[in-house]
């Protein structure tokens, strides 16, 4: 059974190198796991910031920019039952605060709430999602530490109260959630096939 999940990338940096890496390893994983990526104007500049467009083309069949709200026609395909499932990571601030609000003016946040309205299965690892300070790499590998603010955690658990959205706390936590869905479809599949 093929599982297809749409990822969608943001610009923010903050873990992006090991998101994408987590990424990779549970495609060579899953062999009947098919990856389509879909990055924000914005992250474009990140992605290129990190040498990771060229990463991405290597290992997964599409990786398509955004050119507006609706195109490429990610909201479509997810609401026509094209993607099993829709995992935007990393998420900037930004994106999350317009998720949270409803706001659907750029093609992720569009394809959150347009995957929402289809019951797709949505999972969103904002790095902003606690309060205090976070460690993060700049794209020249040095460390630097940035203090969350309050709003931008208040936004994040105003998503986390949507029953359509699972917010991740962590990279590590990808893998996992993706792997009970995946466990999921083929338990579903097996019924349907008895």
């Amino acid at each position: 059974m093929m599982v297809r999940i749409a990822w969608g990338i943001t610009g923010c940096g903050d873990k992006i190198e090991e998101i994408v890496r987590t990424m990779i390893e549970l495609k060579d994983e899953y062999p009947s796991l098919e990856v389509h990526v879909y990055y924000s104007q914005n992250a474009r500049m990140v992605l290129n910031l990190y040498n990771l467009i060229d990463l991405l083309k290597e290992n997964f069949e599409k990786v398509l920019p955004e050119a507006n709200s609706n195109a490429p026609f990610l909201p479509g395909k997810l609401q026509t039952g094209k993607y099993d499932a829709f995992l935007v990571a990393p998420v900037t601030a930004n994106s999350t605060a317009k998720i949270a609000y409803g706001i659907a003016d750029t093609l992720i946040t569009n394809s959150v709430a347009q995957g929402a309205k289809a019951r797709v299965p949505i999972y969103m690892y904002p790095p902003d999602n606690r309060l205090g300070e976070i460690d993060t790499i700049i794209p020249d590998g040095r460390a630097i530490t940035l203090h969350l603010r309050d709003v931008d955690y208040k936004n994040v658990e105003t998503i986390k109260k949507m029953e359509e959205i699972e917010v991740l706390d962590s990279v590590g936590e990808i893998k996992p959630a993706l792997k009970e869905l995946f466990d999921k479809l083929e338990s579903n599949n097996n019924e349907t096939n008895e």
